[in-house]
């Protein structure tokens, strides 16, 4: 009984580690994703000085979730990483590329479109990574007795394509919202110009893959459709965040679109979780059986009580500090 509940505590932890970091940093690989979009050179300054003081801190939750899930559930370490090791590797070049651009593009010249498209594409293949691996664990990896056995392409097939693109969408609209919450002027209407077209793709991209789910994950299927229960309640909290997101858009306010596809992300994930539950390596393993002993689970919470709160006061200090507009010609840098 113990470990079964020390075991859901960790579970909780890596998933709020997960979604932390896609709300924290979505926002900035969407800004990326808009770059090569911006109407000018000016717009795209200020765009970069809008997540400039707060892009790095954000991957502390990506960092928080991996050792996590390394210490806690070591099985999934070893059969996700064979099965995706190129798509982590992407991931991690992405966000490479897109890290040194931010410093790089502030003191380059004649080079700077060189660090624009490093920071624009950077972003663009974290983003389709993130979404690509989201898919394979929908769709489920191959395995016997604990060890992966497919190839090293498996990952890639036409639905994780169109889960990479659906994440690359959505970054997209979580950018253009952050940029509506924090820009004014020209560059404000331009965010706001495209965040209703953005939706709708959200919207089409979520509603093919809703369809498409079952016919890749039995689970699924029978969960959502053979036992109707209050987890539809999810899709339908989703549906009133897309509602909102229009209307706040179209009334012209700051805030609320940002905190509307927030919500959207946020009642998305839950639903893929719902779905899913217990299982973290599907369709075989649950998370008592990916999960290591109970001993070294409970010295790692033991720690993590000092670190989450530690974690959650920096990033709530330096939103603080780095509140308010970014206007044209000033900003981090």
């Amino acid at each position: 009984m113990q470990v079964l509940d020390i075991a859901v505590i960790w579970a909780f932890i890596i998933g709020f580690g997960i979604i932390m970091y896609v709300l924290m940093d979505g926002f900035v690989l969407g800004v990326g994703i808009l770059f090569p979009f911006a109407p000018d050179e000016e717009a795209r300054d200020t765009m970069m000085n809008s997540v400039a003081p707060i892009w790095d801190g954000n991957g502390t939750w990506l960092v928080l979730g991996g050792a996590g899930l390394l210490a806690a559930f070591p099985r999934v370490y070893s059969i996700f990483l064979p099965a995706l090791y190129i798509g982590v590797f992407l991931l991690l070049a992405g966000l490479i590329f897109r890290g040194i651009s931010f410093e790089f593009r502030f003191k380059a010249n004649t080079s700077r479109y060189l660090w624009n498209s490093a920071f624009a594409g950077g972003s663009m293949v974290a983003a389709f990574a993130q979404g690509a691996v989201v898919g394979t664990y929908i769709q489920g990896i191959e395995t016997v007795d604990g060890v992966y056995v497919g190839g090293a392409l498996d990952w890639l097939t036409p639905f994780t394509v169109l889960t990479g693109l659906g994440m690359l969408i959505g970054y997209s609209l979580l950018g253009t919202t952050w940029l509506i919450l924090k820009t004014e002027g020209d560059l404000q209407h331009w965010a706001r110009r495209l965040a209703i077209p953005l939706l709708g793709a959200v919207l089409a991209v979520f509603a093919i893959i809703s369809v498409w789910t079952p016919f890749v994950d039995e689970l699924v299927k029978e969960r959502w459709f053979s036992n109707l229960s209050i987890i539809w309640v999810l899709p339908l909290l989703s549906l009133l965040c897309a509602v909102q997101i229009f209307r706040s858009v179209r009334q012209g306010r700051q805030t609320m679109p940002f905190a509307a596809t927030m919500g959207l992300f946020i009642t998305t994930y839950l639903g893929l979780l719902v779905s899913r539950w217990p299982y973290v390596v599907p369709p075989n393993y649950t998370l008592w059986d990916a999960s290591s002993a109970y001993e070294s689970q409970l010295f790692l919470l033991l720690g993590l009580l000092f670190v989450i709160p530690i974690v959650l006061t920096y990033t709530a200090w330096t939103y603080w500090v780095f509140r308010g507009k970014v206007r044209a010609g000033e900003g981090y840098h």
